[in-house]
Formats: structure tokens, sequence, C-alpha cells
């Protein structure tokens, strides 16, 4: 019975430890990656509990849809912290009458970019957001949607503010410094120029004065076409790109033939959106766009 009470009390005090437990109950729900680990930080030494909604590895939630466990934890959540810019389609059902923070206000938006085959396009029909909602890949973004979820989270929790304030200016700094060490990597490259499968890398690129050729959306069952593939073919020819980029998640089998046909490398890029670090993937986003555009 003494062994059952002390493995029942160590139990309940990992239960009660903030971040901890099923996520089911936790009183804040946040959706992806980004504002999971930025809130998740924001409330270090509160007794607030955390959980991510989306934790696979996605890179895109044109057709994303909940599970049961997720459902549960939105529902049960006192708030949930969006990216927002339209990205939590998926939500919307749940989100009508529920207390929310987006953390996208006051960042401008870019206009995705769509420059597909029409044959793809349709395949694709009412799945592309008219305003580009992969914010945080941009340091200076994901400062402000930092700061919006500290707002919203004073504004739900104010015995708390001081402390959310505290922890702001800590990831505050360490986005600066993030923001800092790709400017600096990528301030000198032999090319600026890419071609990125997947349209989302838009704020990355404006944020270290990047040029996107071309953005390609290849899928699983619905991969660039022979006529795509020659006109990539020659973009790269043309402009002499030493790379491009897949997506983590993403399919490879277009780069990989372009790849044969060019000699250009193949590298990968991380959407941040999945995983386990924001600034893992931003990391290494900028430590391979230096490796392979020099």
């Amino acid at each position: 019975m003494k062994k059952i009470s002390i493995f029942l009390a160590l139990f309940l005090l990992l239960a009660l430890l903030p971040g901890c437990g099923s996520g089911e109950h936790a009183q804040i729900a946040a959706t992806t990656l980004p504002v999971y680990e930025f809130t998740t930080r924001l409330c270090a030494s509160t007794p607030l509990t955390v959980t991510r909604l989306v934790t696979e590895q996605v890179s895109c939630l044109h057709d994303y849809s909940l599970n049961a466990r997720q459902v549960k934890a939105a529902q049960g959540a006192e708030v949930i912290v969006l990216s927002g810019a339209g990205l939590e389609e998926f939500l919307e059902d749940i989100l009508q009458g529920a207390d929310s923070i987006d953390a996208s206000q006051g960042i401008a938006l870019l206009c995705a970019e769509e420059k597909h085959e029409a044959a793809h396009e349709e395949t694709h029909e009412g799945h592309h957001h008219e305003e580009d909602p992969h914010i945080w890949l941009s340091p200076a973004n994901a400062k402000i949607m930092a700061q919006n979820i500290a707002q919203g989270l004073s504004r739900r929790y104010p015995a708390y503010g001081d402390t959310f304030r505290a922890n702001l200016d800590t990831l505050l700094g360490d986005l600066d410094v993030l923001e800092a060490y790709g400017k600096e990597r990528l301030s000198s490259l032999s090319c600026r120029e890419l071609i990125p499968f997947h349209d989302g890398f838009s704020y990355f690129a404006q944020a270290f004065d990047l040029t996107i050729l071309e953005a390609v959306e290849e899928e699983s069952g619905s991969e660039a076409s022979a006529q795509e593939l020659i006109r990539l073919i020659q973009d790269v020819r043309e402009h002499n790109l030493p790379a491009i980029f897949t997506e983590t998640s993403g399919s490879t089998s277009a780069a990989q033939i372009i790849s044969r046909e060019t000699g250009c490398k193949v590298y990968s890029l991380d959407m941040a959106m999945a995983g386990d670090s924001y600034f893992d993937a931003m990391y290494h986003n900028i430590n391979t766009i230096k490796e392979a555009l020099g």
C-alpha cells in the first residue's frame, strides 16, 4: 500500500506540473507549432497548461480535419490560440462563441502566388488562400505574433500579466537573435533566387531579401506536369540556379527530375508548422539556404 501511495503521489504531481498532462484538459489550446511554442514559453512559471492541436508532420492545412482528441481538446480549452490569417479554417465551427487569440493581428499579409497550370489549379480548387497565411516564417512577424499572444493571455489571465511580460521579453530577445543571424548569414549569397516546392516561403524570402522565381505546389497524386517541368528546367538553366528546394514533408519526384536534367542540387526546407522546435526549423532553413546558394 505504501508503494502504491508513492506512485499515486508522483502521478498526481506530474499531472499538476505546468504544460503536463494529457492535453485534453489544458486551459489553453494552440493550433500549430509556432503559436504553441510561443504560448508555452509565455506561460512558463505559471500554472497554466497548454496543448497543441496539430501534432502531425504537416506543411499544409488546406484539407485538414480534426480527430476526436483534437475536438475534445479544443472544446475543453478556456482559450484557443490561432496563427490566424485564414490558416485554421478547419476550426471554424468550434471557434463560434469560443474565446480565442488571433496571433496574426497587425501583420501585413502577402498575396499567395498561384502559378500552377489550369489543370493543377482545378485539382486544388477552393483550397488556396487568397492571402498567404505562413506568417511565422518571418522573424519580424513572429515577434508580432508573440506580442499578440501575450496581450491576449494578459486579458484572459490578468493575474499572470507580469510573468507574461517578462517571458515575452525573453522570447523577443531570442527572435531578435534569430533575425540577426539570418540577415548576417544570408547577406552575401552568390545567388539570391530560389524555387521552392511549396508556396509558403514568401515571408521567409521577404525577411532575408531573397527572390522566389516560382513556387511549385506538388502533392501526392498531383505532381508537376510535363509542361511545368519543362518551364522549371528552363528557369534553373536561365538563372543558373545551383539548387532547388523541396519541403520536409512534401514530394520530391519533380525536384529529382529537374536535378538530373540540370545538375542543380536538391535541398529540403522546413515550414516550421510541425515538429519539435520552431527555432530549430528556422535555423535549419537559414543554414540550408546558405549552404545551397553560397
